[in-house]
């Protein structure tokens, strides 16, 4: 028994010291020119385990994503500021709508491997500045390049990305098939992370969680 436990202590160090290495050392290591530049507002947003990006909507985003409308989303109403992406392990995902009904099978795919989803939902106004929501400022081509990154996630079909039927959590949301697998190295935060890469900004090297990454942002950005 005290071997397992010692054999338990050192791993949880070793996952607590390669956190705290990959908050610190930022991902890319130099910053780009045009970092922190532009008239393109994105934002990020958290709860205690996941994240989320909000991508501000015009004709151009409305057009690029109006395979949602045809899945439910109403991403061309009016009223609609943002769309809101995600990706993470699907069963965990569509098995965990709320806290309550958390389950032993999904936390154990979370944990090793999964198959992924894309969440999408959309919102009118997001209030700044709140604790859980992170904006940043791109460039067009910062924008378009993490455009082209959210749309590459989505797995595709015949008829384009694959609508997960009766899987929502609202009527304003829907899952999608993702590209990638899921697991605790390389979930939904990291994702989030690589995305903002791809727009310009800087990370921490490994970001499993909201907090990590939220540290990471306001350190190199």
């Amino acid at each position: 028994m005290r071997k397992v436990l010692r054999f338990l202590s050192t791993v949880l160090a070793a996952i607590a010291l390669a956190a705290a290495l990959g908050t610190l050392v930022p991902r890319p290591l130099w910053p780009a020119a045009s970092a922190g530049q532009g008239t393109r507002h994105i934002l990020v947003l958290k709860n205690p385990i996941h994240t989320d990006i909000a991508i501000p909507v015009d004709n151009a985003v409305r057009q690029r994503f109006h395979f949602l409308v045809e899945a439910g989303i109403p991403e061309d109403i009016p009223e609609v500021r943002y769309i809101v992406f995600g990706w993470g392990g699907r069963a965990f995902y569509l098995e965990t709508p709320t806290w309550s009904e958390l389950k032993a099978v999904p936390v154990m795919k979370a944990l090793t491997l999964d198959a992924s989803v894309m969440h999408v939902d959309v919102a009118g106004d997001i209030v700044e500045p709140h604790p859980d929501v992170a904006g940043f400022d791109i460039g067009d081509d910062q924008f378009a390049a993490l455009l082209d990154f959210i749309e590459a996630s989505f797995q595709q079909g015949p008829s384009g990305p694959i609508h997960i039927q009766n899987a929502a959590y609202s009527k304003f949301d829907g899952f999608f098939e993702a590209n990638g697998h899921f697991n605790a190295l390389a979930g939904c935060n990291t994702w989030t992370a690589a995305a903002l890469r791809t727009a310009g900004l800087r990370t921490g090297w490994w970001n499993p969680l909201p907090v990590s990454l939220g540290w990471s942002l306001r350190l190199y950005n």
